[in-house]
Parts: C-alpha cells; structure tokens; sequence
C-alpha cells in the first residue's frame, strides 16, 4: 500500500476539507521551551506586519530619486528620515495578472489574479501561508486588523474564504489581554472538549470507511485521517491556552472611535494594538487594512474635499494639497509604529529588527485605478536596509518574489509563493 504523504504535505493538503476558517479561529498553540533554551525552534521570533493603504499614495512623492543607498529620499520618505537605515523602499513591483483597481485589495497579500472575473476564487494569504507553520507558537496564530468601516480584510484561507478582520479597538483589546469569567472559561473548555468529541465520532465515521475501500480512495482517507488527528492535538493545545492568563499590559483599553474621517485616531489606535500584539509575543503575523472605501472627509485641517475624490481630482492643485495632506498623516503614523517598535527590547535587542513591517497598496495609482509599480516599503525584520531597489517600471517584477524572502525569514523552507518562484534580489538579511 503507498506510504502516506509526509505530515507537512498532509496539512497542505487536507486544508480544504478541514474548514481552514473554523481553524484559523480557534487560538491553538503548543507550549514551547523558554525562548533561547535547547531544542526552542524560536529561539529569535521573527514576526510580520503586513499593511494595505487601500488608496495608495502620490507617486511622485512617495517613489524617491536615484536608487541604491545613495537615492534622494521623497516627501514621503523624508517623513521616515530617523529610521531611513532601518527600510528599504521599492518601485516597479506589483502582482502579474492582478487588475481591477479597487477591487485588486483582496488580492494584496495572495496574488491571486483577475478579482473581478466571473468565478474569481481567492488563493490563500500571506499571513495565513505563514500561520500554518508557525502559527501554533503563540496564542493567537494570526491577528486581522482593519482601520475603516465596511467587512474588507486582507487575510484568506487556502481555500479563498476572507477571515474576518477586526475594526473596533475594545475587541482587540479584550481579545488580546482580558481574560474572561471563571464561567466564560469553562464554557470555552466545554466547547472544546465537545469539539473532540465530534472529532473523535467523526474518526470513527472515517476509520469504519477505510476497511471498505481500497487503493488510492484508501490513501487518501490514510491522509484525511491525519489531518483529523492533527487538529485533534490543535484542540488539545487550545484547551491548555485556556488555563494561561492572558499577558498584562500597562496600556488602558482603548476607546472606540469609529468615525470614518477619525483615519489618524483609527490608525493609531490599530498600530497600537498592534505593537502590543507583538510585544507580548499574542500573535507574531498581523494584516492591517487601512479603508478608505467609504469615501469620508477626513478630519484633517484644510481637507475639505472626500478622501477617494481627492485621488481623482490630484490634477489640481488644491486637491493635490489636500490629498498630500492626508497622506503624510498616514505615512507619519507608520513612523510612529517603526519608533514605537524600535523602543521596545526583547533579549537585547529592539523588537523592530525582528519584525518586519510592510507598507503598501494594491493600487500604484489610484486616481487611475492603475494596479502596477506598487508603492512598496519593507522595514525592519534584520534585512540590510537604507536603500530604494528599482526594478523595470513598465514589466514590473512579481511582488511575491518580496514576499518569499519574507517568508523565508520568518523561518519557513519555501521558494514561491504566489508568482513569486526566487527571494527579491538585492533584499539580504543582516
């Protein structure tokens, strides 16, 4: 009888018919040695930030001139000039086959193409590529943040299902750092352990088929019945998360607002969390989704004009004025994250160079609703930054060739993703 797939491939490709979702929500985990002791396999976490500012930014003034170390920062990027050692920019990336202006979001962190074609289907996400393999090392596998109304995300399961991105701050909060009633908790352990019991009545569904078949079908339920153990053990992990208190943090619970022109008040709020996410080592993988679908006015002094309309009319001067307005408040915020970062110390050494943080849009001009030479950030995350790496701006580089190299820092044994089939050239770790 053929072997059964090794237990890698096996959970790559039970996938689908495990209902990634429900998993994804469930908060397994395994306990793990202290950091940096003996047979730790995160001995150096390594943690991601990836950011999608749904309608970009002024090229002009967010690409800079020249390039390698030597380039002349842009107005933009002179906004980050305390950390400029700690990123690199990039131009003429973008996602082959991804179109659709607006609509291209959902195909930021998959590369998944044509959005809008009849019978898109979605491919999974960065985040979660990455979750399925170190995903179980912290409490929370992912993190899905969004910073505007609306139900977008950037975060999709293997088999395209959108998780679910959080907007209101409180709710993070809680999730991340309050534990519940002694009442709350036990109902969760009982949910639990009724979710074994189903496992195990479905196990047995599965094991009495498997004497009346033969062949390939049997192989197959030999793989299927894997699957159904692994998660069996994520449950087991999840019920042992429940009899750990949640991390304290001094930071109060953040108040909810939820004002769609409030961006600068929602980012930061995000950002925050985020930080604290990462500081207490929740989750090591969050997407954040700054909206601006909705088309607010945003409660900036001198913007009088909506947000999307702004992009549209960026021909004129006063738009352009306004628009630049906006958009340095949205880069000065990401400074702040990469400050914020910088200060905190894990073992000696500043949490910025273990977590990567990257900034960009599925739109490359957004008052074209163009979807190609992306305006891209990468910083942190221990790369050899303080450079603008240029690639072709008319047959833009895959943008998945950024985020094999990303993975691969974060640990993982893969060389594609997407359309990315090689790490992104001149991008080397320290």
């Amino acid at each position: 009888m053929p072997k059964a797939l090794p237990r890698r491939t096996v959970l790559r490709a039970a996938g689908a018919s495990l209902a990634l979702p429900l998993l994804d929500a469930m908060t397994p985990a395994f306990a793990r040695p202290a950091p940096g002791s003996a047979g730790d396999p995160a001995a150096v976490p390594r943690r991601m930030v990836a950011i999608n500012v749904d309608l970009g930014f002024l090229p002009d003034a967010f690409f800079p001139t020249g390039t390698g170390r030597g380039y002349a920062p842009s107005p933009y990027l002179k906004l980050l000039a305390s950390r400029r050692e700690d990123f690199t920019v990039f131009s003429g990336l973008s996602h082959p086959e991804v179109d659709g202006g607006h609509s291209a979001d959902v195909s930021f962190l998959t590369g998944a193409p044509h959005p809008i074609s009849a019978g898109f289907r979605n491919t999974i996400s960065l985040d979660q590529y990455a979750a399925r393999q170190i995903g179980h090392r912290t409490r929370f596998p992912t993190l899905a943040l969004r910073v505007g109304p609306g139900n977008g995300s950037l975060s999709y399961t293997a088999d395209g299902v959108r998780i679910p991105a959080e907007m209101v701050p409180s709710r993070v909060y809680r999730q991340l750092f309050v534990d519940g009633s002694a009442a709350e908790q036990a109902a969760q352990i009982r949910r639990l352990r009724e979710g074994r019991s189903l496992m195990d009545a479905f196990d047995g569904q599965i094991d009495s088929l498997r004497r009346k078949v033969g062949g390939p079908d049997r192989d197959r339920l030999d793989q299927y019945l894997t699957a159904v153990r692994d998660v069996e053990k994520r449950l087991e992990a999840n019920q042992a998360w429940q009899a750990r208190p949640k991390p304290e943090v001094d930071a109060p619970e953040p108040k909810d607002v939820l004002d769609a022109g409030a961006l600068v008040t929602r980012t930061r709020t995000m950002y925050d969390l985020a930080r604290l996410a990462l500081e207490t080592d929740s989750t090591r993988l969050i997407s954040v989704l700054v909206t601006q679908a909705f088309n607010p006015k945003v409660d900036l002094p001198g913007v009088e004009m909506p947000h999307h309309a702004l992009t549209h009319q960026a021909s004129r001067d006063d738009a352009r004025g306004q628009l630049e307005t906006v958009e340095r408040a949205q880069m000065t915020e990401l400074a702040r994250l990469l400050d914020g970062l910088a200060e905190v110390k894990e073992d000696g050494e500043r949490l910025l160079d273990r977590t990567m943080v990257m900034q960009g849009s599925n739109l490359g001009n957004a008052g074209r609703h163009d979807n190609s030479n992306l305006p891209i950030l990468l910083a942190g995350g221990g790369f050899r930054h303080g450079q603008h790496l240029a690639f072709d701006r008319d047959r833009n580089r895959p943008l998945g060739d950024l985020y094999v190299s990303m993975l691969q820092r974060l640990g993982l044994e893969t060389d594609r993703f997407a359309t990315g089939t090689t790490t992104l050239p001149g991008l080397e770790a320290v």
